[in-house]
């Protein structure tokens, strides 16, 4: 049962990341002066998409609350968690058109390769 709370921490975190950076990009740049730093923040949080995505980053913490109140090893269950980073990488590719670069790919193989090292017992 971890194992699908941990995936349910993933798939909220990956949405979340994902939907942040479609919207906010529609509201231009942060501000320079710290009140309207403030402002444009909490005006952004009126947009849906982009409540939607706190709210996931919301269940996300729920799910991983769950996930680490089982049996399973912190050493083992975090690590589970880069797939997202694998997700957002192959996603970013995708939806936002980022490129896709050999030290990317070579970064990515390296991050992976060192989350097998340390849980190898998966």
């Amino acid at each position: 049962m971890a194992y699908l709370y941990i995936l349910g921490t993933i798939i909220f975190t990956v949405y979340g990341q994902l939907i942040l950076k479609w919207r906010i990009p529609f509201y231009g740049s942060l501000p320079a002066s710290f009140f309207d730093k403030i402002l444009f923040l909490f005006k952004l949080l009126l947009d849906p998409f982009i409540f939607s995505g706190f709210a996931a980053a919301f269940i996300a913490s729920f799910f991983w609350m769950a996930a680490v109140t089982n049996k399973i090893e912190l050493s083992r269950a975090y690590p589970m968690t880069t797939i997202g980073l694998v997700l957002v990488f192959v996603f970013s590719i995708i939806f936002f058109k980022e490129a896709l670069t050999v030290y990317k790919v070579i970064g990515m193989f390296l991050i992976i390769s060192g989350v097998l090292f340390i849980s190898k017992s998966l």
